[in-house]
């Protein structure tokens, strides 16, 4: 308020009441805590400075009828919390019947302490929107942060995701899974939809880590590249093993960046793109005679085995078969290893156990209003979701000891 504003305003203190808490304070605590002294009479100095304000606005005292001269009039009080130095604090704001009276020594927030910042990014993590930050601290603090001012705040963090995004990573990785999961997102006034590239990679110690999130168009095997090509461009210099779906051409453009990567296409996702294809009364039939090929004891039977397939189901369903005998090098890189590696690169269930935990997260989003928004979100839900993450179930002293031998020269001498 500025002097214009104070110039008038009268204020009541009930000073017995005063006189009464002076006798019982014991310590600093009653003075400065919560509902101590100087927070009773801070609540009483505010409270009388709206119901000043209201009459200013008004233009008449309280009960002074006569010198009413407008069709408005008060309409009691709301509740209203404050943050303050010493805790929270309730206070009574007047109100009138039109609506009309803002108080100006209680403004809705237009800067956020930083302790209001992180409960908001915390929210935002979890998946909340703007709007249900907002109508959150509207109830349990009083507090009237716009979506808006919310947005700003969240906006800080791209700053975040940009450093992050562009850190050194390791020289080599025994294993990198790469997928992608699609959101709607609005894009010069369409609804579009969008993948986020995601790239979870197997650290030297057997540590899980997100190497990178990059929003693209539909997923492509030309932005997959480009991805390959930024994690080059920030350090890594190999990849021993590389797990991907199905995608045409991903394979190629792995071997163009990292040529010496094998490349394991996941099980799973060709059995799945497989089924689709195959009629009700033939799937349960089918699908035993493809996993006498994937849980073969060796490559040799699974290719043999691969061979009765196609003899038994080659005229009836040619594009399935002919995609499995297509695939079969990628398919079965997984043979040559021992059980402890071929469970971790068989399929690509550990990159889609952390998609399931981002749906979580981003299910109350239909549509992000941009890419800023949809990275922000993945960001923050991804920290929240590695903070979680224990060390793997499997034995990572003998599973990096069988890759050291497999891939001679191509480790730390360290692990040799």
């Amino acid at each position: 308020m500025n002097k214009q504003d104070t110039k008038d305003v009268h204020v009541e203190f009930d000073v017995e009441k005063y006189k009464e808490m002076l006798k019982n304070v014991k310590s600093m605590k009653d003075i400065t805590g919560k509902d101590g002294l100087i927070q009773t009479l801070l609540k009483s100095t505010i409270e009388n400075v709206m119901k000043a304000e209201l009459e200013d606005h008004l233009g008449y005292a309280h009960n002074d009828v006569r010198n009413k001269d407008t069709d408005n009039s008060r309409n009691g009080y709301s509740q209203k919390t404050l943050k303050t130095s010493s805790g929270s604090m309730e206070i009574e704001v007047p109100r009138d019947r039109q609506g009309t009276y803002e108080p100006k020594v209680v403004q809705k927030y237009e800067t956020i302490d930083s302790e209001f910042e992180e409960k908001i990014i915390s929210m935002y993590a979890k998946g909340m929107t703007t709007r249900d930050i907002s109508a959150h601290i509207k109830e349990l603090y009083g507090a009237d942060i716009s979506p808006t001012l919310i947005s700003k705040v969240t906006d800080k963090i791209m700053n975040c995701v940009t450093q992050w995004r562009s850190r050194a990573l390791d020289d080599v990785y025994p294993v990198l899974f790469f997928d992608a999961i699609h959101y709607k997102v609005q894009s010069e006034g369409k609804v579009i939809s969008k993948a986020v590239y995601v790239c979870l990679g197997i650290t030297i110690e057997g540590r899980k880590d997100i190497l990178g999130l990059y929003a693209g168009e539909n997923e492509s095997a030309s932005f997959w590249l480009s991805v390959l090509t930024d994690l080059q461009a920030r350090g890594v210099k190999d990849i021993l093993i590389a797990c991907v779906d199905g995608l045409k051409g991903f394979s190629e453009a792995i071997k163009t960046i990292f040529p010496k990567t094998e490349v394991q296409l996941c099980i799973i996702h060709q059995i799945r793109n497989s089924i689709k294809y195959v009629s009700t009364k033939n799937k349960k039939e089918f699908l035993k005679d493809l996993k006498s090929i994937y849980q073969a004891p060796s490559q040799d039977l699974a290719l043999e085995n691969l061979g009765s397939l196609e003899k038994k189901w080659g005229t009836t369903y040619p594009i399935v078969v002919n995609s499995w005998i297509k695939n079969f090098e990628n398919l079965s890189q997984y043979f040559k290893y021992a059980e402890p590696i071929r469970k971790m690169i068989y399929t690509t269930n550990i990159i889609e156990g952390y998609n399931r935990q981002l749906r979580k997260v981003t299910k109350n989003r239909s549509i992000f209003p941009n890419d800023e928004s949809l990275l922000k979100l993945m960001y923050l839900a991804t920290k929240d979701i590695m903070k979680k993450w224990v060390q793997p179930k499997w034995n990572w002293a003998q599973t990096i000891g069988q890759l050291a031998l497999i891939f001679p020269d191509r480790l730390p001498l360290s692990l040799h």
